[in-house]
């Protein structure tokens, strides 16, 4: 090279240098590759990311620290990674290719077993030094665990000391070593490793998201197809390194979002020309609060269902992606359900800027496979089928090429087709990367975890505007990680935007004080939110030159629908029968229309069902819950939003009842006359009532035009005081309950014993002096107070509850604070840590050797552990799918469209069955060479209709979903399982 030659290296230098290896030929498709090489390979492809992916405001802020040269810093930082390899720990590890090593000097000794050094941690050790008498130890001290993080995990700097016969012995190794970081430093623009010093640090978390693009950079240059070995040094430059990352980047149709978005030409563009509507008031305040705000921040909406809060959001980001320089979005949801109409509407949303920019939105959940519009664009994409579900390969010495962590040599890393979508995103941890994203708020969270390569998650994160839907569905243990993310996001200037109908005063203040923590570099600051002036309300958090600023809503905005009468009235019933309640909306519907009937227990709403039916309901019945099949789930689903829509008009059935769990919660668009609910806390009580007379100019029968809410789950004891179902208990604790029972007490009136005055109770067309007797609620105008008052301070209950509200209260907050605690086992950095400047020993300590997706749910999600299996039927031949496809005598499938209706039969079991499934069932053995089955568990229900799992039996019925029974119980009435 004529670098080295410049130089003035001697002779045996050059010889030496030019003999290191990157990657061998064994793991290299045949072709060793000479560190070199891969170094500037990796700068190369860093340089293509800085012109085609990176968001503007990630190359103002690298601009900014390396005194305008931000790009060739960028080429440096990415491309110095595998630095480490030029150790006796690396070079020695293939025979074949330590051969040509020790031919040219460079030579070691034997080292016990099993005590290799790894070269990411090597690279640290070896860079830090240099660094130190070029830099000095501030700016070295932040730039090295950039280097030693990029197999995934930053080691402490106690851990860069290594036996120095693994580090290389002698003169010889110190010269190359030394030599390799100057000759790759002169060839990518600087003229010394002295000019490549930063003139300022990162923040800690731009140092995580620029550890993220470093291990991106590194992963795409490891692809062998794009990226062939080249064993002479001759032909080893930055021009062919360009060239070959120009063509393996458009080989694999890698992108980002929208690069520089223009401003828009007024402030409420974003909304009338992204969705052409008539801006409400609350919209109007979102959107001019993202034009207001001087710096990228913190915004939290609250406003009542069905105000358009997430068009609003994503108005709000089109706004700030502008003024700030984000390159796209990430919408975060609560559930899986939630996530594929969301994916929808952000599809819609992106091609009114790009009709192209489609393929660049992503769907992160484990059933995208299902989602009809996601295959429709992504289809053959996958060529690895791990969709982000397979585990990593273990890289103990940082031998292993990084592709191979993912179980599968580097050509298959994921070349798009001529006109599809970039498939390289598909890969494991990759879908953040995507230029826009929607899915499961899990994603958010696996970005504050302490796991292997939350770098390259956070990454993904960085540059875009990130939207969190229905946060108050986080609970306090999720919400530890939200709050991490926040702090971490605030910290790296990413504006956020949560959207809420019914968030408690306490809540709001902790997200605002963790995203300024963040933005502020303080872990202990907060600033008391100001009460807004209304609801519909605005808060918008950010720091100038470090100093807090918080503001709300200082006047009223009116909702778009003014409030409304809601008449409230008990139901008692604590039974699993559920028989009142299957009556009282078999009337409330006598003169027709909707009734939607929402319940805390499987079991329940399949016994609620199964009495209308055999009671002889003249009218539609549709039953929604988590026990059902996938396919099941997602036709029912789909089902209901066409009858009761926003679209319906016409379709609207004349009488339905729709029997639902939690899964009817949120993000249900759908319009009902009449809700009968179990208890639950006040919070998630109004966004049940958020599905009652949603849609405008919906037709009704006279007899159900007032929006009604029947109570139930819930009665008195012989004491007045009440009692809850047993499994509204076990789900959300006693005192929630009893604070939302008092709550509704003061509006429906004093509760009764089960049975007692049940018919009174459940009669919604009572006289007028009955409705005049009972206060109800005005919906939304009291959402705000009755949420404050459900989770403050104040006594809400009656006072012959006292005794028992105080037991209550003391047990849930210690609870609480046990799931808190439990949290900080996983959280990426605890409070102590939030001051270190640098990213050195992130992951000592905790579990960051989680490693597949199914773990990262347990660590973000503190419930009991459930098993998703794919249910399939014993034939006297072989098997089938649950639908009734027939399969292989081991189970294989030979079709696509057979895969996906074996996996159309995928269910999650109740928690009590986790251990005997995690004990008894495996894939089948046709599935082993099959990427979509190869992971998945099969419960085979034999010829009678049932299968044996530990002390139960299971079962599945059409139409009630999952049976699970005890093994000892006679067979009889065939219902599913007590979990929610």
């Amino acid at each position: 090279m004529a670098v080295m030659l410049s130089m003035g290296l001697t002779s045996e230098t050059v010889s030496r240098l030019s003999a290191l290896w990157g990657k061998s030929a064994a793991r290299n498709a045949g072709r060793m590759h000479l560190l070199l090489g891969h170094l500037l390979d990796t700068a190369a492809v860093a340089e293509v990311m800085w012109h085609s992916y990176l968001a503007p405001s990630l190359r103002w802020r690298l601009d900014e620290i390396s005194g305008g040269r931000g790009r060739e810093w960028f080429m440096w930082v990415c491309g110095i990674h595998d630095c480490g390899k030029a150790t006796p720990a690396f070079q020695s590890v293939d025979a074949v290719e330590a051969a040509r090593v020790i031919a040219a000097g460079l030579t070691w000794r034997r080292w016990p077993a099993g005590k290799r050094w790894r070269h990411d941690v090597a690279g640290g050790a070896l860079l830090a030094p240099l660094l130190r008498d070029a830099w000095g130890r501030d700016a070295a001290g932040w730039v090295w665990p950039l280097v030693s993080g990029h197999h995934g995990a930053f080691p402490s700097a106690q851990s860069l000391t290594a036996p120095r016969e693994q580090q290389g012995r002698g003169a010889g190794w110190a010269e190359v070593q030394r030599a390799l970081v100057e000759v790759f430093t002169r060839s990518v623009g600087f003229e010394s490793l002295e000019g490549a010093c930063p003139r300022q640090p990162l923040r800690k978390a731009e140092q995580l998201a620029l550890s993220g693009l470093i291990v991106m950079a590194d992963w795409i240059a490891s692809d062998a197809l794009c990226f062939p070995g080249i064993a002479d040094v001759a032909d080893v430059s930055l021009a062919g390194a360009r060239r070959r990352a120009e063509a393996g980047w458009s080989r694999l149709r890698l992108s980002g979002g929208w690069g520089q978005l223009p401003m828009p030409d007024s402030r409420l563009q974003p909304l009338e020309r992204r969705f052409g509507v008539e801006p409400r008031a609350s919209q109007v305040e979102l959107v001019e609060r993202a034009w207001e705000m001087p710096v990228p921040g913190l915004l939290v909406v609250e406003a009542p269902m069905g105000e358009g809060k997430t068009k609003a959001a994503l108005a709000a980001a089109e706004v700030l992606a502008a003024r700030f320089g984000l390159d796209g979005v990430f919408v975060a949801m609560p559930t899986q359900a939630t996530s594929d109409p969301m994916y929808e509407q952000v599809l819609s949303w992106v091609r009114s800027f790009d009709p192209e920019l489609e393929s660049e939105v992503g769907l992160l959940h484990g059933k995208r496979r299902f989602n009809p519009r996601w295959r429709g664009i992504w289809e053959g994409s996958a060529v690895d089928g791990s969709d982000g579900c397979t585990g990593d390969v273990g890289d103990e010495y940082g031998a292993i090429d990084e592709d191979d962590e993912f179980g599968m040599v580097a050509p298959c890393c994921g070349v798009a087709d001529r006109d599809g979508p970039p498939r390289w995103f598909l890969g494991s941890k990759r879908g953040l990367l995507t230029g826009f994203a929607v899915g499961t708020v899990d994603h958010l969270l696996y970005a504050a975890t302490r796991t292997r390569h939350v770098m390259l998650r956070f990454a993904g994160l960085a540059g875009k505007v990130v939207i969190v839907d229905e946060v108050h569905a986080a609970d306090v243990y999720m919400r530890q990680f939200l709050e991490e993310a926040l702090r971490w996001l605030g910290q790296a200037g990413v504006p956020v935007v949560l959207l809420s109908a019914t968030l408690p005063p306490q809540q709001r203040q902790s997200l605002v004080d963790a995203y300024i923590s963040g933005a502020t570099g303080r872990a202990d600051v907060s600033e008391v939110v100001p009460v807004p002036a209304g609801y519909p309300c605005v808060t918008a958090a950010y720091a100038v030159d470090e100093r807090p600023v918080v503001e709300t809503s200082t006047r009223a905005t009116a909702p778009w629908r003014a409030a409304f009468p809601m008449e409230l009235a008990w139901l008692p019933d604590v039974t699993v029968d559920g028989a009142v309640v299957a009556d009282a909306a078999r009337q409330a519907v006598a003169g027709g229309g909707v009734a939607l009937v929402i319940v805390n227990q499987v079991e329940r709403a399949q016994r609620i069902y199964r009495t209308l039916l055999d009671r002889g309901f003249d009218g539609e019945v549709h039953l929604l819950h988590g026990r059902l099949c996938t396919a099941h789930r997602a036709e029912r689903t789909e089902r209901c939003l066409q009858r009761l829509g926003p679209g319906a008009g016409g379709g609207r059935p004349a009488r339905m009842v729709v029997v639902a769990t939690q899964l009817a919660e949120q993000s249900f668009d759908v319009d009902a006359d009449v809700l009968i609910t179990d208890l639950a806390p006040v919070d998630l009580l109004l966004q049940r009532i958020g599905r009652l007379h949603r849609h405008e100019g919906t037709r009704r029968p006279a007899a159900v035009c007032c929006p009604r809410v029947m109570v139930s789950g819930v009665a008195a004891s012989p004491g007045g005081g009440p009692v809850f179902l047993p499994a509204s208990k076990l789900i959300y604790g006693e005192w929630p309950l009893l604070r939302a029972a008092a709550l509704v007490v003061e509006a429906a009136g004093p509760l009764t014993c089960e049975g007692d005055d049940a018919s009174e109770a459940a009669e919604v067309r009572g006289g007028p002096h009955e409705r005049g007797r009972r206060r109800g609620w005005s919906i939304p105008a009291q959402v705000p107070d009755l949420v404050a008052r459900a989770y403050g301070d104040a006594e809400a209950c009656p006072a012959a509850w006292a005794d028992r509200v105080r037991v209550a209260r003391e047990t849930y907050l210690e609870e609480q604070e046990k799931r808190a605690a439990a949290a900080q086992e996983f959280v990426l950095t605890r409070p102590r840590e939030w001051a270190a400047p640098t990213l050195a020993g992130l992951h000592c300590g905790g579990a960051y050797g989680v490693r597949a997706e199914e773990e990262l749910d347990a660590v973000v999600r503190d419930g009991e552990r459930s098993v998703e299996v794919v249910l399939v039927r014993r034939l006297p031949g072989g098997y089938a799918a649950l639908d009734g496809s027939r399969l292989g005598v081991h189970g294989e499938a030979v079709q696509d469209d057979v895969v996906d209706r074996v996996l159309g039969g995928s269910v999650r079991l109740p928690a009590r069955l986790t251990r005997d499934a995690e004990k008894d069932l495996a894939a089948l053995p046709g599935w082993s060479a099959h990427p979509w089955l190869r992971y998945s568990s099969a419960l085979v229900l034999e010829q009678d209709g049932w299968a044996s799992l530990g002390e139960y039996r299971v079962g599945y019925d059409e139409v009630l979903g999952l049976l699970v029974t005890a093994a000892s119980r006679p067979e009889g009435p065939r219902v599913g399982g007590d979990d929610v």
